[in-house]
């Protein structure tokens, strides 16, 4: 979902530790022991954020996000914490409220990373689904999802994580509504969701559980100077876990991350996605190609089908101050198959944008981009934290 967003306030609040005096040894006593220096805490970071967003499908809208940072303990090889939670609402009743975390225990013997989300009347564009969708087709639907999506993993090997995830969406209230766009399908030109199965425009359940090997070697997850990250996870959404959907999702994510200056001011970063389908998916949980991740310049599910492989690199570099600038690119494809990847053609993106740093000390950025698609597509993004 594309917002163009005006940032009004930013403050940050930190917490101060109070310096604990040396004791004075008495006259008496000719020699003295020091005291061993205590090993310094970080302070945790509270940056909250007030936003106004307006597009067509939900008129005005206003909300703030809260975004933690901190660290457990005094380790400071232990990569920090950190949490977002959102909440907006709209003119038209539209709301969202969301809380994601990624938490390293202490020494790093877990990680625990996920989300919980809830729209209330949350519009999108809906297209239809395959590589090759008519923009002439483009319908608004409107529904209520619970989203709760939850990955707790264990260290098994310096930066190597395995574990299990586990995925549940609770979709309600569906609408597709031909009056919210100009130009939205009619009776004569009807939403492409009519070609789906009758069921996916019900109220549905899908939960799905799998296993997940992560290596995160990347020097700072908030924004990356140098290196790796590999995911490979799975969810099985099936009959036992109470899914009315029978489906496997199989998940790809490489990214690599190379300063190309001695000083850390210019960053190359790369990633290769892929998501791929086996079973019976509803149009909701299908792979989705676009957004402010993505292959920023389509609108996100512009292109949406069982299968996604995505290629993109950025460069960054420090501008001055708290500026940093990154140009972008990228190639993409979804499909039923692998096979299908050659219909409607390759999806390629370009962009840049400009970074500004709240919190240096964590790197905290948030980020303007502005992103073309083949085809004509453009978008402006606004958010938190880098696309990768």
């Amino acid at each position: 979902m594309r917002f163009f967003y005006v940032c009004l306030l930013v403050s940050l609040i930190t917490s101060s530790a109070t310096a604990q005096p040396t004791p004075v040894a008495p006259d008496s006593v000719v020699a003295t022991t020091e005291k061993a220096p205590q090993p310094k805490r970080d302070k945790p970071s509270f940056i909250p954020f007030p936003i106004i967003f307006s597009q067509p499908e939900t008129g005005l809208g206003y909300g703030a996000a809260v975004l933690p940072v901190w660290r457990f303990g005094s380790d400071t090889t232990v990569r920090k914490s950190n949490a977002r939670l959102i909440a907006w609402r709209t003119q038209k009743k539209q709301s969202l409220v969301q809380l994601s975390q990624t938490i390293f225990t202490p020494g790093e013997r877990f990680l625990l990373n996920g989300e919980l989300s809830y729209y209330y009347k949350f519009p999108i564009n809906y297209y239809g689904f395959g590589p090759a969708t008519d923009i002439d087709d483009e319908s608004v639907i409107e529904y209520k999802v619970l989203i709760f999506n939850q990955r707790v993993l264990k260290k098994i090997a310096p930066n190597l994580f395995v574990g299990l995830q586990y995925r549940l969406t609770d979709l309600r209230d569906i609408q597709v509504n031909a009056d919210i766009n100009e130009g939205s399908p009619t009776e004569e030109r009807p939403s492409r969701l009519y070609e789906r199965d009758a069921r996916e425009r019900q109220n549905t359940l899908n939960s799905g559980l799998g296993p997940s090997i992560l290596y995160d070697g990347r020097d700072n997850v908030l924004s990356t100077f140098q290196g790796n990250y590999l995911e490979l996870s799975s969810y099985f959404n099936g009959g036992l876990l109470n899914s009315d959907f029978r489906f496997s999702r199989f998940l790809l994510d490489a990214r690599h991350f190379q300063p190309l200056t001695k000083d850390n001011k210019t960053i190359l970063a790369t990633q290769l996605v892929g998501q791929f389908h086996v079973g019976r998916v509803p149009f909701r949980e299908l792979a989705n190609l676009g957004g402010e991740k993505i292959l920023r310049g389509y609108y996100e599910g512009r292109y949406r089908d069982r299968q996604l492989v995505a290629l993109q690199a950025e460069v960054r570099r420090h501008l001055f101050w708290r500026f940093n600038g990154v140009v972008f690119g990228g190639v993409g494809q979804v499909g039923n198959t692998l096979s299908s990847f050659d219909e409607g053609g390759l999806k390629a993106t370009g962009g840049a944008g400009v970074r500004f740093q709240f919190n240096r000390q964590d790197r905290l950025n948030v980020r303007f981009d502005y992103g073309v698609g083949s085809g004509g597509s453009s978008g402006f993004y606004f958010s938190i934290g880098e696309a990768f």
